[in-house]
């Protein structure tokens, strides 16, 4: 039997007193990898701050169980040392800072444990050989004058090195073209595990071509209202999500 590693029960979430997530119910097992799909303007950023700490989003009701202990009033540095992973949609160039010296910094807070500069050197090349991706990156001031691929890629060597419990990729897929979303899937493909969860946010499903998810839920204003399998993934690549939303809001707008 799959352990729960997540548990979101009743989740509202206000954005400067505007409500955004109206009723969030949502389990995700060890092992498993989920993905949140839907319309843009439907909340699904917002899971993603709400569930890392984001100080502007705030939680009026409900509750965020990790690892069986409730983490609504959690820092987004102590989620972060306790195992949660958020991948940024357009992630920051930072000049000056290399990659390497900024994984090795992140390393460093997120488990409490100086990072030694010749022990984290061989890590960070195992990891970055896992990913194909060459030596000399790591020497690269972080993200600047990388490709949208390149970018997305380092986020997955991100949460390759800091080895997360729960990784939420938010949007990973976008403004990439086929070839830099088959690598960024790759990517999370080689980092899964029987312990390590995957929640992918997306607002398209070209990612899903190269991922085989546990479960894909559809997040349309504010709440979850579909879940299933990979069918529900293709319904929409046909016929977008009208339907959904015609269904919706027959149901009058729950």
């Amino acid at each position: 039997m799959t352990k729960n590693l997540l548990s979101i029960k009743d989740l509202k979430v206000n954005i400067e007193e505007k409500e955004i997530l109206k009723g969030i119910n949502l389990e995700i097992g060890e092992g498993e990898v989920h993905i949140i799909m839907g319309p843009n303007g439907g909340g699904k950023s917002t899971l993603a701050y709400a569930l890392m700490g984001h100080p502007s989003y705030e939680i009026v009701q409900g509750e965020i169980k990790f690892k069986g202990e409730i983490i609504n009033d959690l820092s987004a540095d102590k989620r972060a040392k306790k195992g949660i992973f958020l991948s940024f949609q357009y992630p920051e160039e930072i000049p000056g800072v290399t990659v390497e010296e900024f994984l090795r910094t992140a390393k460093t807070s997120v488990t409490g444990e100086t990072q030694k500069i010749i022990p984290f050197k061989k890590l960070l090349k195992e990891k970055m050989e896992l990913l194909d991706m060459k030596e000399e990156y790591a020497s690269r001031y972080l993200n600047l004058g990388f490709s949208g691929g390149e970018k997305k890629k380092n986020e997955i060597l991100q949460m390759s090195v800091l080895e997360p419990s729960l990784a939420i990729l938010d949007e990973t897929d976008s403004g990439l073209d086929v070839d830099a979303i088959r690598v960024v899937a790759e990517g999370v493909n080689k980092l899964k595990n029987d312990k390590r969860s995957i929640l992918v946010i997306t607002h398209y499903n070209k990612l899903l071509n190269y991922l085989n998810p546990d479960y894909v839920h559809i997040l349309l204003d504010g709440r979850i209202v579909e879940t299933g399998g990979l069918e529900i993934a293709k319904e929409i690549d046909e016929t977008g999500y009208e339907n959904i939303k015609s269904q919706f809001s027959y149901d009058g707008g729950q």
